[in-house]
């Protein structure tokens, strides 16, 4: 059912499923699935509903409407209500009708808003949400990026370049919030002794994994760069007095890094770090 649906989407069904879990719900309703959409994404719930409080009122709405019930534990599976099976089919019809390949949070929302006796289209009809104004402004997205290929691909390099940069610039402050987010869900790291780390171990451990690339001498120089056709951004960054202190005399390091294009924005697919100043005697 969720092949065509983007990481981020597949992340509003999760959180959804947990905040049925939370109310003591039989079944994940639109109102689970819109905390789903806001928990996934609060930049975009704060531009979606115009303010900045506006997440917690709509939480307090939501409580004050339904009837909690003890909680069910997350290994139970709880399905989806008629009303959010209508939701994810109207989001798959609003991709295939903006001419998408994939459904996103944005044809979620979409979906919500068009159960219109739903619970999540009354908040959002209520804080001046309209379907049309969201279609409209995906209309307008979708124009601007048909362009040449080649320009595209210019485009999609420099937005990848960019994300690169304000990795490694979260790394010289060694700021764990930024760097966790860097990454794809998926992602994996080998480390300079060869040892292999996923995002959640990574999320545990990232000021002693990048402690070296923060220090004040440290800098890096981006080597080379590649767009592929494939829709992935491939670079190579030199670091110099990288110095480990149980490697004290290598000193510099390459990272590897594979970046793929999410539908929020460029994410670290795989990195590799590489020590390639050698031990002498």
């Amino acid at each position: 059912m969720f092949e065509r649906y983007t990481e981020k989407a597949r992340r509003v069904v999760f959180f959804a499923r947990y905040e049925a879990s939370r109310y003591g719900s039989p079944y994940i309703e639109t109102e689970h699935l819109l905390l789903g959409l806001f928990r996934e994404d609060r930049a975009f719930a704060r531009t979606l509903l115009r303010q900045g409080a506006a997440l917690g009122q709509v939480r307090a709405e939501i409580e004050r409407v339904i009837v909690p019930g003890e909680r069910i534990p997350t290994s139970v599976e709880v399905p989806l209500s008629d009303d959010s099976r209508r939701v994810l089919s109207l989001a798959a019809e609003e991709s295939e009708r903006l001419g998408h390949r994939h459904i996103g949070t944005e044809h979620i929302l979409l979906g919500l808003l068009r159960v219109d006796e739903s619970l999540a289209a009354r908040l959002l009809s209520a804080r001046g949400v309209k379907a049309d104004e969201v279609r409209s402004k995906l209309v307008e997205k979708t124009k601007q990026v048909s362009v040449p290929a080649t320009d595209r691909r210019d485009a999609e390099a420099a937005d990848a370049k960019l994300a690169l940069d304000s990795f490694l610039a979260a790394l010289k402050r060694s700021n764990s919030a930024d760097l966790v987010e860097a990454f794809a869900l998926n992602a994996r790291l080998v480390d300079v002794f060869g040892k292999r780390w996923n995002r959640d171990e990574m999320s545990k451990s990232f000021e002693t994994l990048f402690a070296p690339y923060a220090k004040k001498n440290a800098a890096p120089m981006v080597e080379e760069t590649l767009a592929d056709e494939y829709g992935f951004f491939i670079a190579s960054v030199l670091w110099k007095n990288a110095v480990l202190a149980s490697m004290e005399r290598i000193w510099m390091h390459r990272m590897s890094f594979v970046l793929t294009r999410e539908d929020d924005g460029w994410r670290i697919l795989m990195m590799q770090v590489t020590a390639i100043q050698p031990l002498q005697d």
